[in-house]
């Protein structure tokens, strides 16, 4: 059986973050857009976990025939346990890369920092009681994104590309308030990416992601910051590749 790398991108971000990974690759791929980007109407103060997971699922049921590696990517991370359950038993590894991974039935709030938290919580109830929509700000100044990811700063070409439209977009923040159940995939293999110089989650809380998986994953490092598909595409392809290719 032909295996296809289902990806999934993190938040404020659409499928095209994947763009510069695809190059690299020797299998397959398909890289979904959950709601609210690439024409899928979302109302952002209420998406939940479970609409994001059946729209990935849709998607993917009517792309991909093979078996399937699964791959998220940050925040991605909070529909990768819906989406796995939802394809079984065609997901043969699942892949975290500095994934988010909550406490079973927890959420994505309880794996933030405590000041992000604090801030997301004020923020929602704000919102909900003044009428406005809470979400990720979409493209920001340069300046603003150079370190904001870790490892090296980026090139003004890089963050061009990352704050390209059709790449960064305004992403809802109530997903993070949904629960989240990993024992749904603990019986598939999985291997969890660990970036070495992360910024927005630091080795020690992608260590403490770790540590929650219901079963123990491998893990691979890469020396790179948050998003190593952009920065580091060769060595994330080969890492996928080299999991893929013991089930093709």
């Amino acid at each position: 059986m032909s295996i296809t790398f289902v990806l999934v991108h993190g938040g404020g971000m659409s499928s095209r973050y994947w763009d510069r990974l695809l190059a690299h690759l020797d299998h397959a791929a398909f890289a979904v857009d959950l709601p609210g980007r690439a024409g899928k109407d979302a109302d952002l103060m209420t998406l939940t976990v479970e609409e994001c997971v059946d729209s990935a699922v849709t998607d993917v049921r009517g792309a991909v025939a093979d078996d399937i590696v699964l791959v998220g990517h940050s925040s991605g991370g909070l529909f990768v346990p819906g989406i796995g359950a939802a394809l079984a038993p065609r997901v043969r590894h699942v892949v975290l890369d500095a994934a988010t991974v909550p406490p079973e039935a927890g959420t994505g709030l309880d794996v933030m920092k405590e000041s992000h938290r604090d801030r997301v919580i004020m923020g929602m109830e704000s919102a909900r009681r003044d009428g406005w929509v809470l979400q990720t700000p979409g493209p920001e100044p340069a300046d603003k994104v150079r370190e904001a990811y870790g490892g090296d700063p980026l090139p003004d070409d890089l963050i061009e590309w990352i704050n390209d439209p059709v790449r960064c977009v305004r992403d809802s923040m109530n997903f993070y308030f949904q629960p989240v159940h990993w024992s749904s995939i603990a019986e598939v293999p999985t291997t969890y990416i660990k970036h070495l110089r992360d910024r927005p989650t630091p080795p020690a809380l992608q260590d403490a992601n770790i540590a929650r998986l219901p079963t123990p994953p491998e893990v691979e490092e890469i020396d790179s910051g948050h998003i190593p598909a952009v920065t580091h595409p060769e060595q994330l392809a080969t890492i996928l590749d080299n999991i893929a290719s013991r089930y093709a």
